[in-house]
């Protein structure tokens, strides 16, 4: 069977084109999401607060997962990154959501900042492809 390489997914990002990179990508039995910023579809300022912001990347990571074959149940691994230590109960909150029965990996990281000053938090991911051979 030849290789076909990764198969990249594009979202909804102004910044994909910018910086070259995708927001997601099915490489073998895995799919990689970058981070993922709260950056709403068709632009706008990011929801206001930390919870808000988390369901919305969570939301963004969710649809590419569903583009590659896959879904939020098929995490294995999240990464987390605030600007402030005080939000982590609110970013936990919509983590804990999005997982409760998955339960990944997980890390969450303190940030001097993110990329738009507005952000609270961005949040990268990797799940399986259901049905694939590890």
């Amino acid at each position: 069977m030849p290789d076909v390489g990764p198969q990249r997914i594009s979202g909804h990002s102004p910044y994909e084109p910018v910086f070259g990179f995708s927001r997601a990508l099915v490489a073998g039995d895995r799919v990689l999401v970058a981070g993922t910023a709260p950056v709403p579809a068709g632009g706008g300022p990011p929801p206001a607060g930390p919870y808000a912001q988390a369901r919305l990347c969570l939301d963004l990571i969710g649809e590419a997962l569903a583009k590659a074959g896959t879904s939020l149940e098929h995490v294995v691994r999240t990464r987390m990154y605030l600007t402030a230590a005080e939000n982590w109960e609110q970013v936990a909150r919509a983590h804990g959501e999005a997982f409760a029965e998955v339960r990944p990996a997980a890390t969450a990281v303190i940030v001097a900042g993110l990329l738009d000053p507005s952000w609270l938090v961005e949040i990268e991911a990797e799940a399986l492809l259901p049905g694939q051979p590890p």
